[in-house]
């Protein structure tokens, strides 16, 4: 424990950069993947015949091995933090394009029903009733693709990206137990950390009536 302590102190600086690194590439990643995928759910609810070949085609890029895909983007993009996060946002779009559109076509046709009969407009229902109706399907997406960006976001120093990979494969080099611990445990801390914070959120945004 004290030679961990030790190793944190003397390569503090390179792990404070790779944490820093890490939150740019999970933090941004996920917006832009919040950005596509939440409105993409809605309207895959709104018109489904679309729903299955579209949430199929996020499916299928879940299932490239994820060292694959950085590197089969690096011909493309180069290497680099738009590599990592065009991957990262590749694989943060299916949680939560599917669970906006679970929880999107899963609120009670009945009460749509009531709100269109009290003269509300499609945009009124789905602002209204629909998305917070919906909200934690929506919210459970989100974080699960939190926690697999922040864990699949080590794979960016692969790519020259940087973050806490670079840690890790700086430790596993040099067979430094110690220094991976140091990488990985942030990581894992990060991951915790977002969810919490999300999961703050949705408690904050759900309306009173749908709160257990």
């Amino acid at each position: 424990m004290n030679t961990f302590f030790q190793t944190v102190v003397d390569r503090s600086d390179l792990i404070l950069e790779a944490f820093f690194q890490h939150i740019f590439l999970s933090f941004v990643a996920l917006a832009i993947g919040v950005l596509i995928a939440l409105p993409l759910g809605m309207y895959v609810a709104r018109y489904r015949k679309y729903a299955e070949p579209i949430i199929g085609v996020t499916a299928i890029f879940q299932t490239i091995p994820s060292l694959a895909l950085f590197g089969f983007l690096v011909p493309l993009i180069g290497i680099g933090s738009k590599t990592a996060l065009v991957a990262l946002i590749i694989y943060a779009l299916l949680p939560i394009l599917r669970n906006t559109y679970a929880g999107l076509t899963g609120v009670d046709q009945s009460i749509i029903e009531a709100g269109r009969g009290m003269g509300m407009t499609p945009n009124q229902i789905l602002t209204k009733i629909e998305l917070p109706m919906a909200l934690p399907f929506i919210m459970a997406g989100i974080r699960t693709a939190t926690v697999l960006t922040v864990g699949i976001a080590t794979l960016a120093t692969f790519v020259g990206a940087g973050g806490l990979g670079d840690v890790i494969y700086r430790g596993l080099q040099s067979y430094n137990n110690s220094l991976v611990l140091a990488g990985a445990l942030p990581v894992a801390l990060l991951a915790i950390l977002f969810d919490i914070v999300l999961k703050g959120i949705e408690k904050k945004v759900t309306p009173k009536g749908l709160k257990i």
